[in-house]
């Protein structure tokens, strides 16, 4: 009754006020006709500017696209906002029902093995834009994850993938090379809505982490990693520094064997970074070097996330590199990284580059985009098999494609052979580059 009374009251004080200044009423309400005006223009004639400014947070999402057919392993979607650079991923549940090639048991769609024995090693396709890492490699009933980038959403697309080879929801070996982003948000995840977390350190058992013994970073998303691995590692993981490995302490070794015969090893090389201090992040990276025993010598592949150039010459200097099968290209195919000091060692027969082609992610100079023409001439004196993950079409727009797609090494009979979920094609054939890149 009394919240009547008032209300009659303050109306009353409003019409008062009305009669009383009535050009001030009339300039607020013709001041408000202005700005509804003015918000509706904006609306017609540059809506683009309306959402990022007077929008409510919500998107106006475009038809969802197709970006790998789920025609057995599972595949992808994404939908984009149509006025700013928001995407959405969705993994698409696949069928299942692989189609095998006789010659070399690989599914000749998804590039999944049927025989679990044979060692595998697979580069992933992320599910966005965004440039990152995620190497798979599988012996028997062990898997080994070699980073989880892009963005927190790639976890899903991770897990899609994984889950086709990793049968028994345990990852033996978990490697987070550095501290940044793009190698480690897809082992954080987004929440869900019953408050869990979609990460794979979540997501799956794990054995042994082994990770960066040093970090600059204090961003948010390093934060949740450490979150990450203090669940995993209660719910029973062992977590080592790369520093621990290479010296043998507190329970670490410096090789892990993926198999009870002893013919497969993941071996820490020494970093200098590992106890020297720098302001690149990128040098802090872990470095392993993968060997398998086979009746014709030793195979090799090298990983060494996204060390620099000083690193890379300390690399150089510090091991007994061996020339390898396969190298997973220096951060990302930059400029930067895969020096001819390490290559003039390693001498890659392979060399496979996770990143989106051409994308404006980090530089807008073409000749220095992923991957850059000075890693071209570098790489091409040892080998023309150059293999790399997706393609960016428009990177404002988040559009992309894959290029070999999700590439595949694998041994059998004693070969080192490759199958690609999108193509084979090596880099130097590809549209792309004869319209960016030149082969010299």
């Amino acid at each position: 009754m009394a919240d009547k009374k008032s209300y009659k009251r303050q109306t009353k004080k409003a019409v008062k006020a009305a009669k009383k200044y009535p050009k001030l009423v009339l300039v607020l309400v013709s001041l408000l006709l202005v700005i509804a005006v003015a918000a509706l223009i904006l609306w017609l004639v540059k809506p683009e500017l309306y959402h990022k400014y007077l929008g409510l947070g919500g998107h106006y999402w475009t038809e969802w696209e197709v970006t790998r057919e789920a025609t057995c392993g599972d595949g992808s979607k994404t939908r984009g906002c149509e006025y700013c650079d928001e995407t959405e991923q969705e993994v698409i549940p696949g069928s299942g029902n692989h189609t095998f090639d006789e010659e070399t048991g690989v599914c000749t769609v998804c590039g999944y093995a049927a025989s679990s024995q044979q060692l595998s090693i697979h580069f992933l396709e992320l599910g966005n834009k965004y440039t990152g890492d995620c190497t798979l490699i599988k012996y028997g009933d062990t898997e080994v994850l070699i980073d989880a980038g892009s963005r927190q959403g790639s976890a899903d697309t991770i897990k899609a993938y994984v889950d086709e080879y990793c049968t028994d929801g345990v990852l033996e070996y978990v490697i987070a090379t550095h501290a940044h982003q793009d190698h480690i948000a897809g082992f954080v995840g987004n929440k869900a809505e019953n408050g869990s977390r979609t990460g794979i350190l979540y997501q799956y058992r794990i054995g042994t982490i082994i990770q960066f013994a040093r970090h600059n970073t204090t961003s948010a998303i390093y934060n949740n990693y450490v979150s990450a691995v203090e669940y995993a590692e209660s719910n029973g993981a062992e977590v080592f520094t790369a520093a621990d490995c290479w010296y043998g302490v507190n329970g670490a070794q410096k090789s892990y064997y993926l198999d009870e015969a002893q013919t497969v090893s993941l071996n820490i090389l020494y970093n200098y970074y590992y106890e020297h201090e720098t302001s690149d992040e990128n040098d802090y990276s872990v470095c392993a070097l993968l060997t398998q025993k086979s009746p014709s010598g030793n195979k090799n592949f090298l990983f060494t996330g996204d060390l620099e150039e000083k690193g890379e010459s300390y690399l150089v200097d510090n091991n007994n590199l061996p020339q390898v099968e396969l190298f997973k290209g220096g951060h990302h195919g930059s400029y930067t990284a895969s020096t001819e000091k390490l290559l003039s060692v390693i001498k890659p027969k392979n060399v496979a580059v996770c990143c989106c082609c051409g994308t404006t992610e980090y530089t807008s100079n073409p000749q220095n985009t992923f991957p850059s023409q000075a890693f071209i001439d570098r790489v091409a004196k040892y080998t023309q098999n150059i293999y790399c993950t997706t393609l960016i079409i428009d990177y404002a727009e988040g559009l992309f494609e894959s290029l070999n797609g999700n590439i595949v090494f694998y041994v059998k009979d004693d070969k080192l052979l490759l199958n690609c979920s999108n193509n084979n094609t090596v880099l130097k054939d590809t549209e792309w580059f004869k319209q960016n890149r030149v082969w010299r």
